[in-house]
Formats: structure tokens, sequence, C-alpha cells
């Protein structure tokens, strides 16, 4: 019978996972932008897409059964490579399809190694490996964007599409290696439970603790998601070109390797300090580089690069207070509920922003982004527990 998995297990498996999410990440904005022309049409895409996306999300445990969780995450990569092909494509209704199977794959994939690791790592470990996890990713989400984008650039629609699947097939290995071996790091089995979205999502909502980490959650989320789409696009309507957008995307991704000081510091001084702080700065990183915008494109590049520090710090302990938080009963059914953070994260920005770009220039999504990260950092201050 395989043995417990341990933290160097899923953070491997992470940042091969990492690698195929992030060589689509900046390149799925660009080409959406070759191919409706505008920022503002690309946010009512990214919008419509999202919409979709939360609502399959909260259906995909009742949906997919009680399929072993193996399957699922098998099912996730293989949508993953499903929506490469439609990616490549290069037209309007491809994108849209590739969009929403990119996303729907990333959220089985999410959902199922939640689960596993929300089984296996002790909570008192958490504050540990969830950081260590986000600083071995860091090497895929340097190299994986730029090197997208230079593919795009360079061979067109299919090249980074290409890298995906490839990079697909290997995570499917990997994890099936790791599945099928019978050593320390071998993962167990497990299945996915059905269940109603609705009685859950009432459940999730009546317990104060679940909601404030769903909060944090989505304004983390919401930097992230703002900075991949609009910071490419306003460096191009800078006139930059494209190439650099995905350099900056790749020099911030550099900048998670600072997620296990954020973990040292939440070890000495207390995840909520952490938090809050973060928050703070990243606010205030999001507004200067709203003001710089398309006028001092290098200055924008500089405050975004300040506020993935800050991100960054989040990405390592803001996962912290949903998985103390969680009882051990209603962990499939809350981490589902949970996990819509980042279709909302991309479902509300894009929404506001896809009205404000009627009137304001694109350097203005980062001011109301600003806005909204300040009020997530005050609330946390305010209501997470010092001894967390």
């Amino acid at each position: 019978m395989p043995r417990r998995a341990g933290a160097y297990t899923f953070a491997a498996l992470f940042s091969v996972e990492s690698f195929v999410r992030a060589l689509n990440s900046t390149v799925v904005s660009l080409q959406a932008y070759d191919i409706l022309g505008t920022a503002q049409k690309v946010s009512m895409l990214s919008t419509a897409v999202s919409v979709t996306v939360l609502l399959t999300t909260l259906m995909l445990p009742h949906l997919l059964g009680r399929m072993r969780r193996r399957w699922a995450y098998t099912f996730g990569a293989c949508l993953m490579i499903v929506a490469s092909l439609a990616l490549a494509s290069h037209v309007v209704a491809g994108q849209a399809a590739g969009m929403l199977l990119r996303n729907l794959g990333a959220a089985v994939m999410n959902i199922t190694l939640s689960l596993y690791i929300m089984d296996h790592i002790r909570r008192t470990d958490l504050a540990r490996s969830e950081p260590l996890r986000l600083s071995l990713s860091t090497f895929s989400w340097m190299t994986g964007p730029a090197l997208g984008v230079w593919l795009y650039v360079s061979f067109g629609s299919w090249g980074p599409q290409l890298a995906v699947i490839v990079s697909s097939a290997v995570l499917l290995l990997l994890f099936w290696y790791l599945r099928l071996s019978d050593d320390v790091n071998a993962l167990p089995p497990g299945n996915l439970e059905g269940f109603n979205a609705l009685r859950n999502l009432r459940r999730f909502l009546v317990q104060p603790r679940l909601r404030l980490a769903w909060l944090i959650a989505f304004g983390r989320s919401c930097f992230w998601s703002t900075f991949f789409i609009y910071g490419p696009l306003l460096l191009v309507e800078a006139g930059l070109g494209k190439t650099l957008g995905g350099l900056m995307i790749s020099a911030s991704q550099a900048l998670l390797l600072t997620a296990w000081l954020s973990g040292r510091i939440a070890q000495r001084h207390g995840v909520r300090v952490v938090i809050a702080c973060a928050f703070g700065l990243c606010a205030a990183a999001s507004m200067f580089a709203g003001i710089a915008g398309t006028a001092a494109p290098y200055v924008a590049i500089a405050c975004l690069l300040m506020g993935s520090v800050a991100a960054s710090a989040l990405d390592g302990v803001g996962g912290i207070p949903f998985l103390r938080a969680v009882r051990h009963r209603e962990r499939q059914h809350m981490t589902a509920v949970y996990r819509t953070y980042i279709d909302f994260s991309e479902l509300i920005p894009a929404f506001i922003f896809a009205f404000a770009l009627l009137w304001l220039p694109i350097g203005m999504v980062f001011v109301i982004l600003s806005l909204g990260l300040s009020v997530i950092g005050w609330i946390s201050w305010r209501h997470l527990p010092k001894s967390l």
C-alpha cells in the first residue's frame, strides 16, 4: 500500500503543471488582442469565458461524480491539450473555446491536487510546505511566459501550443509514475464526490473564516489576472512590443523565489501580518503603475514588478487561512466552492475593465485594482486572528 506523499512530491508535480500553464499565460491575451484588435474586446471575451468557467467549476464534482482522483487529474491535463489545439486555430471561436477549456483543465487539476495536499500535509506544516511548493515552481514561471511569447512571435499560433501539448504529456507521465510507484513519494488513492453545488455554497457562506479566506485568495488572484492580461497589453499600446511583455511576466515570476521568505516571516510574526502588509504594498505598486501607464511604461514595469514581490508573499501564505479553517469532513465540497476565487478574479475585473476601457486609458485598470486591494488588505488586518 503506498505510503504518505510529502511536500516535495507535490512541489515537483506542481512545478511541471505550472510550466504547462505558464507557456500560455501571456500568449492567450496577446493572441486575443491580435484577433480582436482592442483591449476592451479582450475584456469582453474574458468576461464571457469566465462566466462559463465559473458555472462549470461549481458543477465539476457533480459532473465528474465519484471519479477516482487519478482519472480526474488525467482528465484535467487532457483538457489542456485540447485547449491548445483550439487556440492554435487562431480564430475567434477557437480562441474562446481554448480559453474555456484551458481554464477548466486548470480547475480540475487545482481541485484534485488541493485535495491530495490537504489529506497528506499536516496543518502545522502548511506554513513551510506551501511556500516551498510556490518557490519550486519559480523556474516554470520564470521561463514559461517568455518562451511562450517567443514561440508565438517566431512560429505563429502553433509554436507555443505544441510546447504546451508536449509539456502536458510530460506532466501525465510524471503523475502516473508518482501514482503507480510504491515508494515514499507515491500518491495515495481517493475519489471525488458528487454534491449539490447550491447547498455547499450556502454551507460555505455561513462560515466567516471560509468567507475571509476566499476574499484573501480572490484579492491576490485579481492582481495576477490583471497583471497577466493587461500588463503586456499596456506595453503593446505603449509601442514596446510583445516580447518585452513576455519578459516582464517571466521576470515577475522569478520573484516567486521570495515566497519562502514570507513563510519564514509568517512563522515568526504570524500569517496576518504578512497578508495585510503584502496587500498594502501590492495596492501601492498597482496605483503607481496605473498612474505611469503608457506615458512612462518602464516606470509601470518597475512598479508592477514591485507589486509582484508582494503578490508572491500572498501566494506563499495566502492559502493558509482556508487550509486551516476548512473542516476535515467538508474538504472536498468546500474546496470546489473556494476554488471559485480564481474564476471570480478573472470575471469581476474583466467585467469592470470592459466598461472602464470604453472611456479610460489602459493604465487605469491598475488604479481600479489598487482600490480593491486596499479594501481587502484592511479587512484582512481587521478580521484575521492574530494567532493565525
